[in-house]
């Protein structure tokens, strides 16, 4: 049978700063970004399988992209934790406001990789991620593509 795509968007509220950059972006601001998740698999061919024809039920992904990204970083606001905005970081957070320290520096370019990692670790074996596009603004994204990361 043939190999399928499936697609299903995302949209969240974060906000970031970057520490040492030499733009704006080394304020403290926020994005509404968008994120596709693609997956890649076989329709499921047990016309006694409730989810017959599907590759994957698209409420099942929602599921895994909602609990692993959009529930952890809508509304949050994200710093590298090897960075000084920890010390901003525990004042907000004394504020109660929702803070995330992350291993890395915040880009999309960054966000995107760790996303990948997440949703990967979670699907059913016979489902593959194949790509995911996190679009920051309407004219920026980055992308990222199992088959670069093979």
């Amino acid at each position: 049978m043939s190999k399928i795509r499936i697609t299903k968007q995302f949209s969240f509220e974060t906000g970031h700063a970057l520490y040492g950059y030499d733009g704006k972006c080394k304020n403290v601001h926020g994005h509404s970004y968008h994120l596709f998740v693609t997956v890649i698999g076989t329709p499921i061919a047990d016309s006694n399988n409730v989810k017959f024809g599907m590759v994957i039920d698209f409420g099942d992904l929602k599921k895994i992209v909602k609990e692993e990204i959009v529930d952890v970083f809508d509304h949050a606001t994200v710093f590298n934790k090897n960075t000084p905005h920890v010390e901003l970081a525990k004042e907000l957070e004394a504020r109660e406001h929702n803070v995330l320290l992350v291993d890395y520096q915040p880009t999309s370019e960054m966000m995107v990789i760790d996303f990948a990692e997440k949703i990967k670790q979670r699907l059913p074996e016979t489902i593959k991620l194949h790509s995911l596009r996190l679009s920051e603004t309407t004219s920026s994204f980055a992308e990222w593509y199992a088959s670069d990361n093979e």
